[in-house]
């Protein structure tokens, strides 16, 4: 190899080398345009929300802006949003972040196992997040402090409630026994009236019937020409027609009563 070409080699080596993707150094936040804010090593309680094959600084930060979120964070493909930048123990040096971003190799989007942190524009001032170590201790007694008292007023309601639940229950409940007593009152009322119907019908059946066979009776001894029985009211119930004895006259005169004297009779004497 020539003099020449080495050094042709060396120069586009170094090109090449000087224009290698790093991080931009963290800029002033600005509202209304996305701004770098450095390289971290986490994305702190941002959330993921997309992965796209031509992400980028300005989509990324973009899609976070347009879901009302003050900060972002890219990793590769990979996009978060939130509304606190990671905390500032987990920030690292820029040359920690030379992933060429898909969509524009131009910008750094986070490194191995590390982030490109944005401010979206929404707003200038935003909080970090708190240390992990703080964080989870805090948490953890909060969430024992937490269930203590949540364990506490259980307990009293519960108390409270098996206190007063006693007289609500004898109140409310119904009485069994009025009731059952009502019901056998009632059944036996019913039963009363309908026993005292069916025998007051029976026995208005029964006066109907003896009255009639009495008339019965009464018609026969008329049609037979005996002497009928006196009916209920003690009245006699013989008619005089029957009897020829009722029809004669009982007087002591010179006529017989027994000598028919609508015919006259003529006699003759001897003078």
């Amino acid at each position: 190899m020539s003099l020449r070409q080495f050094t042709v080699a060396a120069v586009l080596a170094f090109a090449s080398l000087s224009t290698a993707t790093k991080e931009k150094a963290p800029q002033t936040p600005i509202t209304g345009t996305d701004t770098v804010h450095g390289c971290y090593k986490s994305y702190g309680t941002m959330t993921h929300m997309n992965t796209d094959n031509f992400n980028s600084q300005g989509a990324c930060a973009g899609l976070c802006r347009s879901k009302d979120f003050v900060a972002g964070a890219s990793n590769a493909e990979d996009c978060w949003c939130g509304n606190e930048y990671p905390n500032k123990a987990d920030l690292v040096d820029d040359d920690q972040c030379t992933e060429p971003c898909p969509g524009y190799g131009d910008d750094a989007c986070g490194g191995l196992d590390t982030y490109t942190v944005y401010n979206t524009g929404k707003r200038v001032s935003v909080g970090e997040a708190a240390q992990p170590g703080s964080s989870s201790s805090s948490s953890s007694s909060a969430s024992k402090t937490a269930s203590s008292s949540s364990a506490a007023s259980t307990s009293d309601s519960i108390e409270t409630i098996t206190a007063s639940s006693d007289p609500n229950n004898n109140k409310s409940g119904p009485n069994v026994a009025g009731i059952a007593a009502g019901v056998v009152v009632g059944v036996v009322g019913l039963g009363a009236f309908v026993g005292g119907g069916f025998f007051w019908m029976r026995r208005k059946r029964n006066a109907e019937i003896e009255e009639e066979h009495r008339r019965n009776a009464a018609v026969n001894a008329f049609i037979s020409g005996g002497k009928p029985p006196s009916s209920s009211g003690g009245l006699s119930m013989s008619d005089s027609r029957l009897d020829p004895v009722m029809n004669r006259r009982m007087s002591d005169g010179s006529i017989a009563d027994n000598q028919d004297y609508s015919r006259r009779i003529l006699r003759v004497t001897n003078a």
